[in-house]
């Protein structure tokens, strides 16, 4: 198939299942049901950070932590004192527990307090709760396949860890550098940056530009990938994570990961037939 088929087809598919509803078995419809910008992205964050295994299980399970926080996450993450944190003690999916789940809310609100929130806490540039400035041709500081591995993500972990935490909690946040895909990470970043403009993505942060999003590569993304001939690589990490969005920025320099909703509408409908 040649490049304009599977333009084509990406296009197709996007038009197809980039829908609301799309959303109504895919974790995302549980940040979009928080009207509050901070409480989206706490509880995007959350869920995100969860999101492997069966979307059924996850989605039950970040509404136990909706449930868990009160129905009011970012007020919960400010203010939740020790007896309401001790509440959080049974939480369990898969390998990610209640110890992590007690590290992550300590370690949101420290965002807030530093850095002045999640989007911050990912550009280099922001070194307090001062910073504010929109983000200004991102791309130009590294090449848009690299700067969110080389320099966004990796100082997100530093400062999402900078409380006291236990060693086995920091697995819960992927390191590109390390070889890792990145997959829940990435999900996260085009939840929260892609624009709202087809009732999917929430479009809630400005200062990364859609432009420098990878896509959040996963077993769906990756297999029609290779199908379409967008990704050669056999191994799901981050050097597949780069050709793939390589790919992908070919037909859509602009926003190449709106493909990605292509991509996994394509893999989840073929794979239930």
């Amino acid at each position: 198939m040649n490049a304009t088929a599977v333009k084509g087809v990406l296009n197709e598919a996007y038009e197809r299942y980039a829908q609301p509803s799309f959303i109504d078995l895919d974790p995302i419809h549980i940040p979009r049901s928080f009207a509050r910008r901070a409480d989206a992205e706490v509880i995007g964050f959350l869920t995100a950070t969860i999101a492997w295994g069966q979307r059924v299980t996850i989605i039950n399970n970040a509404k136990k932590l909706v449930q868990l926080m009160d129905e009011a996450p970012h007020d919960f993450v400010m203010n939740a004192t020790d007896s309401e944190l001790d509440r959080l003690a049974p939480f369990i999916h898969r390998t990610f527990n209640g110890t992590d789940l007690r590290h992550f809310v300590l370690g949101l609100r420290h965002l807030y307090n530093a850095y002045g929130g999640l989007e911050n806490a990912f550009l280099p540039e922001a070194n307090g709760a001062s910073s504010r400035e929109p983000r200004a041709g991102a791309s130009k500081l590294k090449a848009r396949s690299s700067w969110l591995a080389s320099e966004g993500i990796p100082l997100f972990k530093q400062r999402f860890f900078e409380p006291t935490h236990e060693a086995r909690t920091k697995k819960h946040v992927a390191d590109p550098g390390k070889g890792s895909n990145a997959k829940r990470i990435n999900m996260y970043l085009r939840w929260m940056v892609r624009p709202n403009d087809r009732g999917v993505d929430l479009g809630l942060w400005n200062r990364i530009s859609p432009a420098d999003l990878m896509v959040p590569l996963d077993v769906h993304t990756g297999r029609v990938g290779r199908e379409l001939g967008l990704l050669q690589r056999t191994q799901d990490d981050w050097k597949a994570v780069e050709e793939l969005t390589a790919s992908l920025r070919m037909f859509d320099p602009a926003d190449p990961v709106k493909y990605d909703i292509a991509l996994f509408g394509i893999g989840v409908n073929t794979e239930r037939r």
